[in-house]
């Protein structure tokens, strides 16, 4: 083989390699980490502590972005529709990966995404302002009762948690609220403090966040059991609504994300949740931790969108 022609070669099989080579390295710029809801809320701060510690595993800026609007439709559309070479992720939410795609096309489906990990499971909550006349769930439908369809909740989009939740309650006690919308728990928040709405959705580590911060009454929470974090709020169950609502939030990214990048992302959030002081930070920011891998995270998911679809079924949410 004559020089010329060997060095042909070594200059193609380096180029074959390149990618490889690219891959392996990942990260090595900045990655973006896209909140599909507005700042403040418990998705935002999930999303900026877990960078803090993601930054310190992989050695290169995570760069949180909110995305909000159309109930986390807008910023999920954007980790779908990223390049699949791990520089643009997000953070993922139940129901609304679940609930978007069967209320209508946002152009994506869960088949989209790359599933990493589930990181917080939060339950969801009714919260009111301190002044209000309504001070227990039983209050609450009471309220719904004697106006139907007049007691304003504040929830996160049509088909997101806090949405969800109040349908589960209306279907359970046989009332009816009146819906409105907010782009994140924080604005809907800010609506209840200023009493342009009755009640505010929010998941357990948001309103507890909010009520250090400002006035603010939480009437339940749609956990089994009291929740450690809020052991004097008690559960819907206990006003007799047995009722479970939330979101599981977790990391992800586009589908086909090369395996050298989901390896070592996963190992990167195994040990983040495993490491005794981001879990100190999280329980100071009101952040419910439960990890699940990349298989059963994906479990829990389709688990939900069936549960979702039999709820669809007797209750769109879209009507």
């Amino acid at each position: 083989m004559t020089a010329t022609r060997r060095a042909l070669l070594g200059a193609a099989l380096a180029t074959l390699a390149a990618p490889r080579l690219a891959r392996a390295a990942w990260p090595e710029r900045p990655v973006t980490l896209i909140v599909p809801f507005a700042a403040g809320g418990g998705t935002d701060i999930s999303a900026r502590v877990m960078a803090q510690y993601l930054e310190r595993e992989l050695g290169q800026p995570f760069v949180v972005q909110n995305r909000a609007g159309a109930g986390g439709a807008i910023g999920l559309a954007a980790v779908a529709g990223s390049a699949p070479d791990g520089y643009t992720l997000g953070i993922i939410n139940t129901p609304g990966i679940v609930t978007i795609p069967i209320e209508r096309n946002p152009g994506w489906t869960m088949d989209s995404f790359t599933f990493i990990a589930g990181v917080v499971e939060d339950p969801g909550t009714f919260s009111v302002h301190p002044d209000s006349p309504i001070r227990s769930i039983a209050d609450l439908v009471a309220a719904a009762r004697r106006e139907p369809g007049r007691v304003t909740v504040g929830t996160q989009g049509v088909g997101s948690a806090g949405h969800i939740s109040m349908l589960l309650l209306e279907e359970a006690a046989g009332v009816r609220f009146e819906p409105v919308v907010y782009a994140g728990a924080a604005p809907s928040a800010v609506a209840l403090l200023r009493r342009e709405i009755a009640v505010s959705t929010a998941n357990l580590g948001e309103a507890l966040t909010f009520a250090r911060q400002q006035p603010w009454r939480t009437l339940g929470v749609m956990s089994a059991e009291r929740h450690p974090m809020a052991p004097d709020v008690p559960t819907l169950k206990e006003a007799g609504y047995d009722l479970r609502g939330g979101s599981l939030r977790g990391v992800g990214g586009p589908r086909n994300l090369p395996a050298e990048v989901v390896a070592r992302l996963s190992a990167a959030v195994e040990r983040v949740v495993a490491n005794p002081e981001f879990r100190t930070t999280s329980e100071r920011a009101f952040q419910p931790l439960r990890y699940l891998n990349s298989a059963d995270y994906v479990a829990f998911l389709r688990e939900a969108d069936a549960t979702h679809r039999a709820l669809w079924r007797v209750r769109p949410w879209n009507q």
